[in-house]
């Protein structure tokens, strides 16, 4: 029996004690943007740097940045000619709320079905989870045939802030022969893929003051006004009816689709769209399909609105203060500083004199694309292959992992972005999964990925 056999076998027969493991790190609420989960951000933390450890990494050990801690560690012991993964992953999720909304606790992880539902269940301790499997799967049969380090953030669910000076601050010690980026899915239980593409993003937070205080609505409405009433008219005004974003210049550096991009596109019947969303009719720019729309095209979404009186019944007020989170979701070649400076641009000749504002940016990346035709995508094809009979197709990715853009500028390192959750797991919604049967598959699949990484 081969190395690689050995450790499969391992993987199947302890397919339960992974699931445990699984269902411990998601009983941390490592809640990264709440103050109050400060100290579950660093318990998470350190139970990684314990289980890397446990692992066979001489090295692991949380290191501080200006905010949230990075675990790092390396496996050094192959041979010299054997290249060097550096693992990239995110130990923080997003807040659990609306709490009502959840079928059980979103920090007490339960089985229904095939699936495991808790809060970062897909977006991305499992994942991460599923990779420590593979190499503890091959740690207890042979020894890995490749070298590893690991940089686990904290901050991912909040825009990175501090990923970019600690990749700067430690670069020599993070110099690789390519990425592996664990944060990634698949486009179905049987439709193995590889992710090429991501979004960038521009995330704001716009402030806007009138009155001193709220007013009575009654006494001063007409006179005075409406924060909350401007708001919305400068939100509206970002974009049409159809979605396009009206910002000047917003579509300049946008990368056009080509026949091939298009062609290629794994388009998925609008009744998918519509039964995984509920919607009754779908909405988005005209002269593109549903799929282009979420992956390939650039947009902008409002992520909340606050003004005002919000409680059960009636308050006639003149709210003084009105904000909104909005996001941009940005596509090659756009850069989010030109964004902003457009959305600056734009607030300055829109916004009425009765008000102030103010616009925090909150977080930003660019978009990236990586090789589809490099050693490291070579491999995970015939991983894939392995465990699934067939090759992977491509996929563009409507999400943000800012972590790769910032990765090819200051380490020069491709990213191999392979994971394996599923569209319909619900990240960052009430209720999300891990499917089980693509867990342990994953797992497969990353054991097959290390030993074919050593033949390129």
């Amino acid at each position: 029996m081969s190395d690689r056999e050995s450790a499969i076998n391992w993987a199947r027969t302890n397919q339960d004690a992974a699931l445990d493991d699984f269902k411990t790190i998601l009983r941390i609420p490592s809640i990264s943007t709440l103050p109050e989960n400060k100290s579950d951000v660093d318990r998470a933390a350190e139970w990684f740097s314990d289980k890397l450890r446990d692992l066979g990494c001489k090295v692991a050990k949380t290191i501080e940045t200006g905010g949230h801690p990075v675990v790092y560690a390396e496996y050094l012991d192959a041979k010299s000619e054997s290249p060097t993964i550096l693992v990239y992953g995110h130990y923080d999720v997003q807040p659990a709320e609306p709490l009502e909304e959840w079928e059980s606790d979103p920090f007490d992880p339960q089985v229904r079905g095939e699936n495991l539902y808790a809060r970062g269940a897909s977006d991305m301790k499992g994942q991460m989870i599923a990779f420590l499997t593979a190499v503890k799967a091959i740690q207890s049969t042979s020894r890995l045939p490749v070298n590893l380090k690991f940089m686990l953030e904290g901050e991912e669910e909040v825009g990175s802030p501090h990923l970019a000076d600690f990749i700067r601050d430690h670069k020599d010690t993070l110099s690789s022969t390519f990425c592996l980026n664990c944060d990634s899915g698949i486009l179905d239980p049987e439709t193995p893929s590889l992710t090429y593409t991501l979004r960038g993003l521009a995330y704001f937070e716009l402030r806007l003051r009138g009155a001193k205080s709220d007013l009575h609505s009654g006494l001063f409405g007409g006179a005075i006004d409406n924060p909350a009433n401007v708001l919305c008219e400068l939100i509206a005004g970002l974009r049409d009816g159809s979605g396009r974003v009206t910002l000047p210049g917003f579509y300049d550096d946008v990368r056009p689709l080509t026949d091939e991009d298009r062609r290629e596109m794994v388009a998925k019947p609008d009744s998918w769209w519509l039964k995984q969303t509920g919607v009754p009719v779908l909405f988005g720019e005209e002269g593109y399909t549903a799929a282009e729309r979420a992956t390939a095209r650039p947009t902008l979404d409002v992520n909340g609105l606050l003004s005002g009186f919000t409680g059960e019944g009636s308050k006639t007020v003149l709210p003084a203060k009105a904000m909104a989170k909005f996001s941009l979701r940005l596509v090659p070649d756009q850069d989010p500083a030109k964004i902003k400076a457009a959305v600056e641009a734009y607030l300055s000749e829109n916004a009425p004199p009765t008000v102030t504002w103010e616009l925090e940016d909150l977080s930003s990346g660019h978009p990236s694309i990586s090789e589809r035709d490099s050693a490291s995508v070579r491999a995970a094809i015939r991983a894939f292959r392995e465990v699934w009979g067939k090759d992977p197709v491509f996929q563009r990715q409507g999400g943000s992992v800012p972590v790769v853009g910032i990765i090819q500028e200051l380490l020069g390192l491709e990213s191999l972005i392979m994971g394996f959750g599923l569209p319909d797991d619900n990240l960052h919604a009430p209720n999300e999964k891990q499917h089980i049967p693509t867990f342990n598959r994953g797992i497969e699949t990353y054991i097959h990925y290390l030993f074919e990484a050593v033949k390129e």
